[in-house]
């Protein structure tokens, strides 16, 4: 090869090593502005148990971080919990020390968000378990998901109507899967079967900036214990809430909401 040829060579293998380096460092750059992007939003962790089971369970971010305490998150019950979660993140579902399901954080909104996080049974035959996750985000209205986790032949609905001593009673149903938003009030929240059958009824006090999650809970088991259909309402507030402060505003506590990939609808 003539030596003009040779250097000619040398120089575009050189420039091609330093524009790949290039790259690679403004990749890695980038990257890093994303994760302190991230961890500059306050994300918090709210898990509810909708696996049907006697014994409560364990929270862990990896092997080691226990976030639910000395106590274990009973059936039926939701916890929020403050901590700092990163794309990557592994959450560890267990009872004693055996897993019972495991999730892992694939993404983080870039925004102050509340992360709902729900595990339930996968079927009637077998304990498996699966998760449900949404993303709750700063909306003024209360706003509410509405989550089935019952396996089982029934196919009641979920309604929610105003209190007994309301000047007029209004009555909708809830559709499963959806998210709506609430005026600041009192409400009841009941779950029918057929011809208005009740099988379950619980209270809903809807205060401004804040989410709730209505979940529908049971199994009728092809082995093992069932466990009947059930209404959770989360977070429970007192009406005292909803009384106007001095200035003129509610008193109201700080969360988040939004389901992620959905805009809520007014309801009332």
């Amino acid at each position: 090869r003539p030596p003009q040829l040779q250097a000619v060579a040398m120089r575009v293998a050189s420039w091609l090593v330093a524009l790949a380096a290039a790259i690679k460092e403004t990749h890695l750059r980038q990257t890093a502005q994303a994760v302190e992007a991230v961890g500059a939003f306050k994300h918090r962790l709210r898990v509810c148990n909708a696996f049907p089971y006697e014994a409560g369970l364990d929270v862990y971010r990896g092997k080691t971080d226990k976030l639910n305490g000395d106590a274990p998150l009973p059936y039926k019950g939701c916890g929020d919990f403050k901590v700092h979660l990163k794309p990557g993140d592994k959450l560890d579902f267990r009872v004693g020390t055996a897993s019972a399901g495991k999730f892992s954080v694939t993404d983080l909104p870039n925004s102050d968000s509340l992360l709902l996080l729900t595990i339930l049974r996968h079927d009637q035959e077998t304990t498996e378990s699966e998760f449900e996750s949404h993303v709750f985000a700063n909306l003024l209205n209360a706003q509410v998901a509405i989550i089935d986790t019952y396996k089982g032949p029934e196919g009641s609905r979920v309604y929610i109507q105003d209190v007994k001593d309301a000047k007029r009673a209004r009555k909708e149903q809830l559709r499963y899967g959806s998210v709506v938003a609430l005026n600041k009030g009192k409400y009841e929240v009941v779950l029918e079967e057929k011809e208005d059958h009740q099988v379950s009824k619980r209270k809903l006090v809807a205060v401004e900036r804040e989410s709730y999650v209505i979940l529908r809970v049971g199994v009728n088991a092809k082995s093992g214990p069932s466990y009947s259909e059930d209404l959770v309402v989360y977070p429970q507030h007192s009406e005292e809430l909803l009384t106007p402060t001095k200035s003129g505003a509610s008193v109201v506590g700080a969360c988040v909401a939004v389901l992620l990939a959905a805009v809520p609808g007014m309801l009332w």
